[in-house]
Formats: C-alpha cells, sequence, structure tokens
C-alpha cells in the first residue's frame, strides 16, 4: 500500500492549483487522509485534515482558501488552493492512516513530497 501524489507546480500569486494523492494497494479502510506542507528549514506542519465522515480541519492560514475533499471510492484526497500567495510556496505532503487487507491497525503512510512554488 502507497500514497502517489500529484498536481505541484508553478503558479503566480492569487492562482489555483489542486493537490491529488491516491492511495494504491489492497486498502480495508482509511480513518483520514491529510495535506502537510514544509516550508524550508521547518518541520512539517498540517495544512489540512479530513476524517472518513468528511469532518475537515485547517490550518488558520489556509482557512477560507483551501478545500480538501476525498473521494472514498478512489482512496483519493485533493487540495483545492485558490488565492495562493508566495508564502504558501513549500513541499506538499499528503498523509493517511490507512488499514491494509491482512491488518489489524492502521498504518501511518506518507506520500512523496510534491513542490508549490507560487511567484509574487
Amino acid at each position: 500500500v502507497q500514497l502517489q501524489a500529484s498536481g505541484g507546480g508553478l503558479v503566480q500569486a492569487g492562482g489555483s492549483l489542486r493537490l491529488s494523492c491516491a492511495g494504491s494497494g489492497s486498502i480495508i479502510s482509511i480513518a483520514r487522509m491529510a495535506w502537510y506542507r514544509q516550508f524550508p528549514g521547518k518541520e512539517r506542519e498540517l495544512a489540512a485534515r479530513i476524517n472518513a465522515v468528511g469532518g475537515t480541519v485547517y490550518a488558520d492560514s489556509v482557512k477560507g482558501r483551501f478545500t480538501i475533499s476525498q473521494d472514498n471510492a478512489k482512496n483519493t484526497v485533493y487540495l483545492q488552493m485558490n488565492d495562493l500567495k508566495p508564502e504558501d510556496t513549500a513541499v506538499y505532503y499528503c498523509n493517511a492512516e490507512i488499514k491494509p487487507n491482512g491488518f489489524t491497525y492502521y498504518r501511518n503512510l506518507w506520500g512523496q513530497g510534491t513542490q508549490v512554488t507560487v511567484s509574487s
């Protein structure tokens, strides 16, 4: 089981990007999925999180601009990012708590990072 992220890139300030992260492999259930971001020289921090029933949490810095959503049938989480600012420039990582087939517990998994660069 692994997570595959896509959708990063270069955009001008005020623009939009949508990140996607798909879980692959034999998955029994997903408890929650999230997007973290890591600024240069800093630790990863939560940008947004969504649980299995659609409850969401956002960092104050992205509220009103970012929207996290999921497609349970596709084991995929999305992050729609609008009104992007240069300070949103970071590497974005998806994260999920997944119960793979054959496991009795949830595993905490990370996808590869995807770079988001916002120019002023």
